[in-house]
């Protein structure tokens, strides 16, 4: 991290490669988030009452606590990471203060509010699942616009590194 703080992204190809290649993995990792979330549930509160609270219907068992407990543990720790190297990326880029506080706060508290909203629905009220939906999608588009003001940054830095 030290080379975007003293600047030598500008003058180091290798590392500005390395970090585009992690961030084209960090996207297949948005993608799939999708694709797990889309496997579950959709953007009907319907979708995400059902997978929360069961269906007798059709068979479909009520999240249990220690399963969701299980998942929030690993969710908790791996989002977090995920988070703060993506903003830590960004805050060395040279967009504007106000669009990076705006993207850290969003991202942090999306995710962070994406985790809740599952709980919130098994265990208070069903009508959370509108304030779920509103998560996933937030913590879906800040990530992606943090990995494009990142991507952006660096692909700028490698133009001016070839122009020298």
């Amino acid at each position: 991290m030290r080379y975007f703080v003293t600047g030598e992204q500008h003058r180091k190809a290798l590392l500005n490669a390395l970090v585009l290649m992690f961030l084209g993995y960090i996207a297949l990792l948005w993608f799939s988030n999708g694709l797990m979330y889309f496997n579950h549930m959709d953007l009907t509160p319907g979708s995400v009452i059902t997978y929360y609270l069961g269906s007798e219907e059709q068979f479909i068992p009520a999240r249990s606590y220690q399963g969701m407990l299980e998942v929030s543990h690993f969710h908790l720790f791996s989002m977090g990471m995920l988070v703060l190297t993506l903003t830590h990326l960004m805050l060395m880029t040279d967009f504007s203060t106000r669009l990076k506080i705006w993207l850290s706060v969003s991202t942090y508290l999306s995710a962070i509010a994406d985790e809740a909203g599952g709980w919130l629905v098994r265990f208070v009220a069903p009508e959370f699942a509108y304030f779920k939906i509103g998560a996933f999608i937030i913590l879906e588009v800040s990530l992606a616009t943090l990995l494009i003001v990142v991507i952006a940054s660096l692909i700028r830095a490698q133009i001016k590194l070839r122009a020298l």
